[in-house]
């Protein structure tokens, strides 16, 4: 059903794909009818926590499709401009205290800040002019106390 849902296999196939499961009599058949799915991407769902200082991620890093961001007091620096990005949306919570937090997205991806609650300032993000399509979603939501969030698209 996750294969399904994410786009990975179409409806026909799942339809079948559970005919088979449902209807195997031995080991072997059910093995087989499901040795044929995607495989699950365990790397799905990652939390990255500091109780202070600074947490980084740059360069060509493989973004889990949720991940959370806990930091106490320090700073945040996600720069998602070389990385891996395997899925169309990509939630990011962040439950940080004080601090600041800035965020790199693709040049082509869309944010939405919509679930994201601050406690000082509001996040500074202008959303682009002009969108390129074909680029993922960055959800952002969460909590942050006493900082700021910047968030930018990257320029190339």
């Amino acid at each position: 059903m996750e294969a399904y849902s994410e786009g990975h296999i179409s409806y026909e196939e799942l339809d079948e794909h559970l005919h088979q499961a449902l209807t195997a009599t031995t080991h072997d058949e059910l093995v087989q009818a499901l040795a044929s799915l995607p495989e699950e991407n365990a790397g799905s769902t990652s939390t990255i926590a500091a109780a202070s200082g600074l947490i980084r991620r740059r360069g060509a890093w493989r973004v889990p499709r949720v991940l959370t961001v806990e930091s106490a007091l320090g700073r945040v620096h996600l720069d998602l401009s070389r990385a891996i990005i395997e899925h169309p949306v990509v939630d990011i919570e962040l439950r940080l205290g004080t601090g600041r937090a800035k965020i790199t997205v693709p040049r082509d991806a869309i944010v939405d800040i919509e679930g994201l609650r601050t406690g000082w300032t509001d996040p500074r993000y202008t959303t682009r002019r002009r969108s390129d399509s074909g680029g993922p979603t960055i959800r952002i939501s969460g909590a942050m106390g006493l900082g700021r969030l910047k968030i930018h698209h990257a320029r190339r």
